[in-house]
């Protein structure tokens, strides 16, 4: 009978204490971005041109990078200072070509100001 079980005593209920290993998984390493792969050629045009006379670049870049490898980049292959990168991505657009449908390639641009009085030669 339920009611009557409070009388009872109760048994102390043993607690097994269970160990469990912690196994550390080995984290999967990131591959070194080289130099030469971050800015791949300067780009030539009629903007890029008229940028140059105000000490600013025009690049192409890789598409996973960031303003500060770029940065470091253009330092070490051009030796100048950097003050600023700007970074464009320019997106894929959709181009036909009578009935089959594709896609024209996006890629990624960086601006790179470098200091007052120091000049990269392009071409």
């Amino acid at each position: 009978m339920a009611i009557l079980d409070i009388f009872k005593k109760k048994k102390e209920i043993e607690r097994k204490v269970i160990e469990k290993k912690i196994e550390e998984k080995p984290v999967a390493k990131k591959r070194p971005v080289f130099i030469c792969n971050i800015v791949s050629a300067p780009r030539i045009s009629e903007k890029a041109s008229g940028l140059a006379e105000k000490n600013q670049y025009v690049f192409n870049v890789f598409a996973k990078v960031n303003k500060n490898q770029v940065k470091k980049a253009v330092q070490s292959i051009y030796s100048v200072d950097v003050l600023a990168v700007n970074i464009i991505n320019i997106h894929p657009k959709a181009r036909r070509l009578g009935r089959s449908e594709g896609f024209k390639k996006g890629f990624k641009k960086a601006i790179v100001r470098i200091k007052e009085g120091q000049k990269i030669e392009v071409i």
